[in-house]
């Protein structure tokens, strides 16, 4: 099982790429740690505005009666990916993991298969 801090890191360093990674609790919109942005992109303000995407989509899927999980929730733009994942399993419940691509160097694919690794190795 890998700490918060190793598992953003190993976000950063194998995703290719990543340039930004948070993980988020969507009840209070707080980052429980984050790692990349920069003045051109402020991570804290993104994760917690992503917490509304995410709290809007379980809201419609609960509207709708379905009982279905959510995996992941891609938001494609013309230079960036930003690709939420929500946790399942341990302590996971209503945190998700936030992570920015440059959609030059990204494989959507990978990036995916990644964060899920990521995920099942994270303790929180």
């Amino acid at each position: 099982m890998a700490n918060l801090e190793t598992s953003l890191k190993e976000c950063l360093s194998s995703i290719d790429g990543a340039t930004a990674v948070a993980l988020v609790d969507y009840t209070s919109g707080m980052s429980l740690g984050t790692l990349g942005g920069g003045k051109d992109f402020n991570l804290e303000i993104a994760a917690a505005g992503n917490t509304d995407v995410v709290r809007s989509k379980l809201r419609t899927m609960e509207h709708l009666g379905l009982k279905d999980e959510i995996e992941d929730i891609l938001i494609t733009l013309s230079t960036q990916y930003h690709m939420i994942r929500l946790l399942k399993g341990r302590g996971g419940n209503g945190l998700f993991l936030y992570l920015v691509l440059d959609a030059n160097r990204a494989n959507l694919a990978m990036a995916r298969h990644q964060l899920r690794r990521v995920e099942n190795e994270l303790e929180v």
